[in-house]
């Protein structure tokens, strides 16, 4: 047996053991022929998969693994324990099993994905030894007969192992021993070859001499986004992503990601996203070599432009929106759209700033507050029923006095999609206070009957 699930394990079986046993074991066990050519595909489109989604370095790490340096991008995802849990989550909803890590270094986060035992792991900022130490050995990713050699020698842990002299285990094991230890460790460089397939549009320049000076990098940039805009243009595409990766002179990568709403080629725009973010690039010892690639490729139809003589034309916010959202991140930016419901905190939603308006709009019968709370939020109140507004009433502490009020408003509740809304209505009010504040209050249920609810009073919103 190549590999079993959770059932299959927790029946007693594990990888190694003969088929034959294993099915004499457990009654209607379900075998599968491996197919590792199948296995490395599904591996390859899950890294792309990766690369267009969460960060612009994604490498394949054989046989079941993604290595994702996120760093500069984590940010656009609400940082690394939101980027981690969207990641693990999105694989289960598509019936994969998952665990992730994020470390210092690709060795680290290697081990802590596979033996930590926990779904998602942030290892702090210069606490991989002390999370590693405590990890068998095997998490080292070293070849099975070493594993063998230092259990037999009565290791058992990284720790035991870091704490030995190097040269006596160099001697016995070789060189590999040491050097995944220290790659571990962070003492050693492990760069990732960055995935990169047909599919992809780049181009990219090399240096005769390696470059360093941010000035020099930005005119590099500009250069290579004109050219990039020239292929997206013959393929009538604009892209939603680019990345623009430096190979350093050591082997190492650094990257900027920036997005766009909607499909773009416009130079001057992808230029400034880039530069922008130049300064949190760090050239090392020098940039051999740069590469810009349109991760996000989408059809771009050219749009006719109409003489403001004849008609106002609209203003397109496109390029401040993707400013802030390479800035502080996509998801933080949104607008709210109308939803077809009759109970005020399920009629607006959030979507995306430059999303298609969904034909939806805002009942103009009874004006709505400004400001909707999260929650309606109980109040005390002094009020005859069944359809007079309250005297008076007392929210957050401070008690308010009723001066005018309007209403009722009468909405019911969704029976179709719960049953406990069947009979349930609310009572809606304006009300407006001796100071001139005016507020949304309702009454839950119609003041008479108790199924249509607690004859509760609550404040909802509040006008201006």
């Amino acid at each position: 047996m190549l590999a079993a699930d959770k059932a299959a394990r927790t029946a007693g079986l594990w990888v190694g053991m003969p088929a034959t046993k294993a099915q004499a074991l457990v009654t209607g066990l379900v075998m599968m022929d491996a197919d590792p050519v199948t296995d490395a595909e599904a591996l390859q489109r899950l890294a792309l998969w990766a690369l267009q989604r969460y960060a612009p370095i994604v490498a394949v790490n054989p046989p079941d693994g993604l290595v994702i340096d996120t760093t500069g991008a984590d940010h656009l995802h609400g940082g690394e324990e939101l980027m981690l849990s969207g990641l693990v989550n999105r694989f289960f909803h598509s019936g994969i099993a998952a665990r992730a890590a994020v470390a210092d270094t690709w060795g680290a986060a290697h081990a802590c994905a596979r033996f930590l035992g926990q779904q998602t792991s942030v290892v702090p900022p210069g606490a991989q030894a002390e999370t590693m130490h405590r990890l068998p050995i095997a998490a080292l990713r070293l070849d099975p007969a070493i594993v063998d050699g230092l259990r037999v020698l009565g290791f058992n842990t990284i720790g035991e192992v870091a704490r030995q002299p190097r040269a006596p285990l160099t001697l016995r094991f070789g060189p590999e021993l040491g050097r995944r230890l220290d790659q571990a460790m962070g003492t050693v460089a492990e760069p990732i070859d960055p995935l990169r397939t047909p599919e992809l549009i780049e181009v990219r320049r090399a240096f005769g001499e390696p470059i360093a000076a941010a000035e020099t990098i930005a005119r590099y940039t500009a250069k290579l986004v004109a050219q990039l805009c020239r292929l997206l243009e013959e393929k009538a595409l604009g892209t939603r992503r680019i990345d623009l990766l430096f190979h350093r002179v050591d082997s190492t990568y650094q990257a900027i990601r920036a997005g766009t709403a909607k499909p773009v080629r416009d130079i001057k725009q992808l230029t400034r996203l880039l530069t922008d973010r130049i300064e949190t690039i760090d050239p090392g010892f020098g940039i051999e070599i740069m590469s810009l690639t349109a991760t996000i490729a989408e059809p771009l139809v050219a749009r006719q432009v109409i003489s403001s003589l004849v008609e106002e034309p609209e203003a397109d916010v496109s390029g401040l929106i993707d400013i802030l959202g390479n800035r502080i991140g996509e998801r933080r930016l949104f607008r709210f759209t109308p939803v077809a419901s009759d109970v005020p905190e399920r009629s607006v939603t959030r979507i995306a700033p430059m999303s298609p308006d969904g034909g939806e709009t805002w009942p103009d019968h009874w004006p709505r507050p400004v400001r909707l709370l999260p929650h309606p939020e109980p109040i005390e109140t002094i009020a005859m029923v069944p359809d007079h507004p309250p005297v008076s009433f007392t929210w957050r502490g401070i008690r308010r006095r009723v001066r005018r009020a309007d209403g009722p408003e009468r909405v019911f509740g969704e029976w179709w999609k719960r049953d406990a809304e069947l009979a349930a209505v609310r009572d809606y009010f304006q009300v407006e206070d001796d100071a001139g504040e005016r507020y949304w209050i309702f009454r839950s249920g119609d003041g008479e009957h108790g199924e249509t609810g607690s004859r509760q009073w609550f404040l909802h919103g509040i006008f201006g």
